[in-house]
């Protein structure tokens, strides 16, 4: 009876040490990744090529890569969803070249709406619940095949999604679905915000995106920073600087840097700017997300955009780190490309 006893004991004791050790994995986790004080990535035109990622991840000292996985989607509204093969063998070959380098290596699911006329943001299929069904499976599929298989970093359970935002629990047990099955950190990527102090619709826009529930469950909060800051063609480092505590472009006054504090004030957790981008262009701080803004090229007015970031937050602590909307493939359509003289900045930007 006693050697029965015995048994039982230590199979409890067994049971206990190993269900605290997967309970804990997900910590340990994000403990090493933790040694990467801030991370210095960039993210990839969907169809880059890799050597020419090799050459910009060396010419801007970066320690981190985003990989994109293309998730096609025919439209707007529609249900339908698969993974791009060729993407995601070309990530995989990446991923294998990155990790050999000691490159930290993102993912994301990129949703390829409409062959990349559509803007994700606008994405908003008819039958939701099939919606997050099928992207926690597509999420699942990547974890398997990619993600713990080539001992990826960080997984971006979604970017930019604005019009599903609001669906707070079903993102939730994604990321918490996620959490137990990659051996790494998990974040969420929101899209970049407006407030006006004659317009109370957007601070009201703007107060339920800061206590949505969602960056409560993450590892740390991504933002993909297209904040508009001035309506003019060019402007000096130093207003910009002065434009990110109050923006300039239609009277609007957003202070850019207090409210994405909030979100680290309010969570406890480091924000990363999971997109951080400019076209080669005038007016690039008018409409930062818009490549083809002007047909005015202008590197400069690029290069000081990014000085103005890195002048304003490169000291601060809650700031994870950022990533630098796009390269990887340079052609004339490729107006975030960053200039040289935007390289000048980033490569010095730690």
């Amino acid at each position: 009876m006693k050697k029965i006893i015995a048994i039982i004991l230590g199979l409890i004791i067994l049971l206990t040490i190993c269900g605290l050790y997967f309970k804990n994995i997900h910590n340990i986790t994000e403990e090493n990744a933790g040694n990467v004080d801030k991370i210095k990535s960039v993210n990839l035109s969907t169809d880059y090529e890799i050597d020419q990622v090799m050459i910009d991840i060396e010419s801007l000292k970066v320690n981190t890569v985003n990989v994109p996985i293309v998730i096609e989607i025919p439209m707007l509204t529609s249900n339908e969803m698969k993974v791009n093969e060729y993407s995601k063998e070309k990530a995989i070959e990446l991923i294998k070249k990155l990790k050999s380098s000691n490159i930290n290596v993102i993912l994301e699911p990129y949703p390829w709406i409409n062959n990349g006329s559509d803007y994700e943001t606008e994405f908003d299929p008819e039958d939701k619940k099939k919606f997050f069904e099928d992207w926690k499976c597509i999420l699942g599929k990547l974890i398997d095949e990619i993600a713990n298989k080539y001992d990826v970093d960080i997984i971006i359970t979604a970017s930019n999604l604005t019009k599903l935002e609001g669906y707070q629990d079903e993102w939730i047990d994604i990321i918490e679905y996620v959490k137990e099955k990659f051996n790494g950190l998990v974040t969420y990527k929101t899209s970049w915000w407006y407030t006006a102090k004659w317009d109370e619709e957007s601070i009201n826009k703007y107060n339920e995106k800061l206590n949505n529930k969602i960056f409560s469950s993450v590892d740390f909060i991504s933002i993909a920073a297209y904040f508009e800051l001035s309506d003019k063609e060019e402007n000096t480092v130093e207003e910009l600087v002065e434009y990110l505590t109050s923006t300039e472009i239609y009277n609007r006054n957003q202070n850019v840097v207090e409210e994405i504090h909030n979100f680290y004030k309010k969570y406890n957790k480091q924000i990363y700017f999971g997109e951080l981008g400019f076209p080669r262009r005038n007016y690039a701080a008018m409409h930062p997300w818009n490549s083809n803004v002007s047909s005015i090229e202008n590197n400069e007015e690029q290069a000081r955009c990014f000085e103005a970031y890195k002048n304003v937050f490169g000291d601060k602590d809650y700031i994870k780190g950022f990533s630098i909307f796009a390269v990887g493939e340079k052609g004339q359509d490729k107006n975030f490309y960053p200039s040289k003289e935007s390289m000048d900045v980033i490569k010095e930007w730690n």
